[in-house]
Parts: C-alpha cells; structure tokens; sequence
C-alpha cells in the first residue's frame, strides 16, 4: 500500500491512523475530517467541558508534536460525499477525488432531530465540540434548562446543569431514562436518584412543539403544557453516517454491515466504531454472534485498531483476526460513575448482587436467556471490569451470579 484514507477523524479514526504507523506502515495516510478542530475526546464534552471551562487543548486525543508525528495529512472541514471500490476513489466535498490503496471508514454518528425542531442559539443538539461551546455559556444560575431525552448524554448534561445551578426539567417519551441501556427496573431507580438531587424528571410524556420568540425557544410543548425554557438540549439518540454510501454497493442497514474482520465486503476497506454493525462472538449464544452496532468509546478504541491491523494483514496477504469484545461503557453523573460490562436488553432478569441506590453503591447481574448477559456497577469500578472475563465465558445466569458473589467475597 501506498495510500491509505481514513474517513473520520474522531477516535475510532485516530486509533485506526496510530495503529497502522505502530504496524510498520510508512507511507500516505489522508484522513477525511468534517470538522475544523483537530481530533478531540467527546465524553467530556457533557461533563467537564461544560463545568470546567476546559479549553479545546485540554480535550486534545493528541498534543501538536504527537499528532505532527504521525505524518497524517489532513482534510479539514471537507466530508465524503460518494466512494467508487471499483476505482478505488473517495469523492470529497470540495470536489476532489482522491485514490486509495487502503480505506478505513470511521464516519460515526449524527444526532438525531425531533420533528419540526426549529434552528435556534439556545437550542443544542450535544455531538460536537461547536455544539459545546454553544452550549457552555447559556449554563448559568437559575436558568431554565429543559433537557429532551434521558439517556446517558442527557443525563449527564442534566446532571451537569444542575450542579451549575440550573433549574433542570427532563423530558423522557419511555416509562422509565435509560431503558435501551440499563433496562427499566434500574432505569426507574436513576430516575429517583435524580429527582433526589433537585432535577425535574418527567417519564412517558410526550413532546409536541415548541414555542419561539424572535429566534429563541420559550418553551417546550409537552401533552399539552409548555414548559419555560432558557435553554433546551436535544437528546433522543444518533443515525449513523451512511448516506455517502448509498450506491457503493456496500450492504447499509443501521450502519456499515461488516464481517467478522470489520471488513465491508470489498477487499482492503475497512470500519471501525459507531457507523459499524458485525458480528460480535463475545455476545449471544455459544455459536451464533450477534450482528451488533455500538457507540460506545472503548468499542471505537478497540475496533480502530482491529481494522487497522486487519488491513495491515490482508494488503500482505497474512490471516486476518476476528474482532469479538464484551461491549463496555460509562457514565458520570453527578457525583456517581455507572459502567456496565456486557449487553442489556428490554426483558432482561436483573439481579442486585450488593449494595443499593440508597448507599451509593451496587453490583447487579442482568439475565437473558438462562444466561449471565451484563453486570451494572455504581461506583464500583473494580468487580465491573473483572466481570467481563466471566461474560466472555457465557454462564449460566445462576452460574455468574455465583462467579459474582465469589469476586466481592
């Protein structure tokens, strides 16, 4: 190879880049970067970022010199806009067409908008670094902060704004924030964990508008009632990056559809984080991995250098590895971090194993199946992460539960 484009400049894009210099590979890499800042963490950016007043440095993946050393030639502020295997060329924005040996596609994700949402200053839809910027300032004492989903962004924006000294309304469409993620029984005890810290939280309401006044929003129509607004943050969920490949002939379905190899079905190119769907043979049954999407940070850590490496193999004509890992994930929320090692699904059996929401602290076994599936910590970080050695192993549910017990005893 003497040309390799990444498409994304964001983590799973960045690790892809790392990982092909740390494999030997010296010659051209283009990364494909939409945006005009260089690539940056985003879990901060509901966090630390808006409380902190962190500067863009500080959220920085790598520093000038690091980043300066990988000898990745830049497009910034310029997006994909078809891809042509047969000719190997990617179509940018800017009208160029650039010719590749090798093709790493780490497009992600893009928020999600309600329907008729208005375009105003103090409405955010929270992805980028831009969004947060305009975000952090209208975060002052006192103001009226609606928030419109509770999942994990919303919540910990909500949680954010409120030890601002907002006055923080949540607006959540399901009976219970967080019931994609963590189910609805631990769902609902978030939602008290909240309202005991002075958030609004409002479950199985629907939102029907909005009302503006000269180019702000005021309110948020909700069954009928408005809600007083200063600030309204949107939060219903992301669709992944995959336009610019209608017609490539890749196979589209809520992502980039990928082999075991994160392979797309055309020789040398690859995916990596959010925008991908495999199968994943650490989750499922024995013998049959699950075809799943994730957009969680560990995931596009791991599966940017897994394509990497899997493009590194196969231009050499070496054995490719599968790519198979328990999902993770993370969130803070006020002075509380949640992980949950594993996959959750709406009929999960949930299991508290030690502790409560009322001391702070907790384990508990989610079940689907007969099997051990995930394992929930709140402020408990060590059993959680030694918990995904006995995920990978598929125990029963009775079977892990006792595995469980042994790590706390």
């Amino acid at each position: 190879m003497n040309h390799v484009i990444v498409v994304g400049s964001s983590l799973a894009g960045l690790r892809a880049s790392e990982t092909l210099r740390v494999g030997g590979y010296a010659g051209r890499i283009t990364m494909i970067n939409a945006e005009t800042f260089a690539p940056y963490d985003r879990p901060p950016l509901s966090k630390r970022f808006l409380s902190d007043n962190w500067d863009d440095e500080r959220i920085a993946l790598r520093k000038g010199d690091d980043l300066q050393s990988l000898n990745i030639e830049f497009k910034n502020g310029v997006e994909a806009t078809s891809l042509h295997t047969d000719t190997k060329k990617v179509a940018l924005s800017n009208g160029e067409q650039l010719t590749y040996d090798g093709l790493i596609i780490a497009t992600g994700c893009r928020v999600r908008a309600l329907p008729g949402q208005p375009t105003a200053d103090n409405l955010v839809m929270l992805r980028t670094l831009k969004d947060a910027h305009q975000l952090r300032g209208q975060l002052v004492p006192n103001a009226k902060v609606v928030v419109i989903g509770a999942g994990f962004i919303g919540l910990e924006v909500a949680s954010t704004a409120k030890n601002l000294g907002c006055e923080v309304t949540v607006l959540e469409g399901l009976p219970a924030p967080l019931i994609r993620g963590l189910g609805a029984q631990m769902g609902s005890a978030f939602a008290e964990f909240h309202r005991g810290k002075g958030v609004n939280v409002r479950c199985g309401v629907k939102v029907e508008g909005f009302v503006e006044d000269a180019g702000r929003v005021t309110a948020v129509v909700v069954n009928g009632e408005n809600v007083d607004a200063d600030v309204v943050v949107v939060g219903v969920g992301v669709t992944p990056n995959t336009e610019w490949l209608e017609g490539s002939g890749l196979a589209l379905d809520n992502g980039i559809v990928c082999d075991a190899y994160l392979n797309v079905g055309v020789k040398d190119v690859f995916a990596a984080g959010d925008v991908v769907r495999w199968p994943n043979a650490a989750v499922g049954e024995t013998g049959a991995p699950e075809l799943m999407r994730i957009e969680h940070w560990t995931n596009a850590v791991e599966q940017g250098v897994a394509a990497a490496n899997n493009l590194l193999a196969s231009s050499s004509g070496n054995a490719m590895t599968p790519f198979e890992s328990v999902p993770f994930f993370w969130s803070d929320q006020f002075d509380k971090r949640i992980q949950f090692m594993g996959r959750s699904h709406a009929d999960d059996e949930v299991e508290i194993i030690t502790g409560s929401m009322e001391e702070g602290k907790l384990i508990a076994a989610y079940g689907h199946g007969g099997r051990l599936c995930g394992v929930l910590g709140l402020s408990m970080p060590k059993p959680v992460m030694l918990s995904k050695a006995i995920l990978a192993s598929k125990p029963s549910f009775a079977d892990g539960i006792s595995q469980l017990r042994a790590l706390l005893a």
